[in-house]
């Protein structure tokens, strides 16, 4: 088995290979995606207030989303390089104590939902509607949350080993579930009652139950490459060192989107809580964008991973210069979209004319940072696959937080909210300066010595 995966990842075409890895992962992001977007768009038939707290609960889902894919990442580097080396009891090794640190990482958001969700809103809002719907929505998403931590961390699993079909099957039936069963719980057809804010959540926890389902069986059934046995199992800290020497970088990465999400929350409702529903509209709208480059880099960074264990130099650069092609004409069509159809795109979130007149201008502003993203997002998920997540985290940093959260609160002291979105654009032109400094060390210190 370990021979067959070595002939795919490195004797296949890059062309083909880069194609055959991402093509699928693309695919259940884009269905994960439109979940994301039509449980918002059923919300938002529930009341402008419902979301406005489904927004407000964002920062907090993406934190679980962070810790559970930075952990995954940390695994999916090291397995692949493992394997790439030939060492299949490091893999093994990787694998086991991966799933530890995901289950033990969801105690803590177990603990804030049943505990801290109700400080968590009225700490940042006083309209009582908001409040209750945010808590019931939040304490749900979670207490469930088990279910996503399983869900990526042996999803990771199978990327690493190229079993990428396997992963957009379960991802695609999780959210296939998951919008089936909204406007059921959330409306209350079939005899269900109606649960609002609480049903959305619900839903989205079953979709996680069938999704995290699916991906263990897939692993036990189809993924030979690697041992998973909890009998006799003991924690490794030197494999848990490897595993968060490039994982917490990339959570703490992803975490900074939380407090960006949350910093541009606060600027917002100075302004209005439709503002902050625009912006919650914006990042489940994006995700139809990003979702197709991130599945892209899950696809790249095992391939980079094992043909930097396997020393193919030329595969490297290759897989590299095809991504952020790939990336680029992806951004650059989202581009185009959003700048002709904003108003087209809002309408299905029961826009009034209050939130077309902020929500327009908005997404014509931000979708201009594109031009630069998908050339960032790309050679960050580089800098993961080479052992260098601190190089992501360091342009991360610089782009939320010392570039676009400052600059919007700046432009915001000019009153005129439109002045708050050009911070996006302006926040990727600093950050594709980085990320281009930052190829060039990766290039010399890791690539060019092969």
């Amino acid at each position: 088995m370990v021979q067959t995966e070595e002939n795919k990842m490195g004797i296949m075409p890059v062309e083909k290979l880069l194609i055959n890895m991402s093509l699928p992962i693309m695919i259940s992001m884009l269905v994960e995606a439109l979940y994301n977007v039509v449980d918002s768009i059923f919300v938002a038939q529930v009341s402008e207030n419902a979301l406005t707290a489904v927004t407000l609960v964002f920062p907090v889902q993406n934190l679980i989303i962070a810790i559970a894919v930075g952990t995954g990442v940390g695994i999916n580097a090291f397995l692949s390089r493992a394997l790439g080396e030939g060492d299949i009891q490091k893999a093994n090794n990787l694998a086991n104590n991966g799933i530890l640190l995901g289950l033990v990482s969801y105690v803590l958001f177990l603990v804030f939902g049943l505990f801290f969700s109700r400080s968590y809103f009225t700490f940042q809002i006083d309209d009582a509607e908001i409040i209750e719907y945010g808590v019931s929505y939040l304490s749900i998403i979670c207490i469930g949350s088990i279910c996503r931590f399983v869900h990526i961390v042996f999803e990771r699993l199978l990327l690493s080993t190229g079993k990428t079909l396997y992963t957009m099957i379960s991802q695609g039936v999780g959210a296939i579930v998951n919008i089936i069963l909204d406007p059921i719980l959330i409306f209350g057809y079939f005899g269900m009652p109606a649960m609002g804010t609480a049903g959305a959540a619900i839903a989205t926890v079953i979709g996680q139950i069938t999704a995290a389902t699916l991906v263990i069986v897939f692993n036990f059934k189809v993924n030979g490459e690697i041992s998973i046995r909890l009998k006799g199992f003991r924690p490794n800290l030197r494999v848990i060192k490897d595993i968060y020497s490039v994982g917490i970088p990339s959570m703490a990465m992803m975490a900074i989107i939380s407090i960006t999400t949350y910093g541009m929350n606060n600027i917002l409702k100075g302004y209005s809580s439709t503002a902050i529903a625009v912006f919650g509209i914006y990042f489940k709208l994006q995700s139809f964008i990003f979702m197709p480059v991130f599945g892209l880099n899950n696809g790249m960074v095992p391939i980079i991973a094992y043909n930097y264990g396997a020393g193919n130099k030329g595969r490297l650069i290759r897989t590299i210069k095809l991504s952020i092609v790939y990336a680029f004409c992806i951004m650059i069509f989202g581009l185009i979209l959003i700048q002709i159809l904003p108003e087209k795109i809002l309408a299905p979130f029961n826009a009034s004319e209050d939130m077309l007149s902020i929500g327009i201008p908005a997404l014509r502003i931000i979708s201009l940072s594109y031009i630069f993203a998908g050339i960032s997002v790309v050679t960050s998920a580089v800098f993961q696959a080479f052992g260098n997540a601190l190089l992501s985290l360091l342009t991360a940093v610089s782009r939320q937080l010392v570039v676009l959260l400052p600059a919007a609160h700046i432009l915001s002291l000019f009153g005129n909210i439109d002045l708050i979105w050009l911070s996006f654009p302006i926040a990727e032109i600093i950050s594709l300066a980085l990320s281009v400094i930052f190829l060039r060390y990766i290039y010399d210190k890791k690539i060019a010595p092969q």
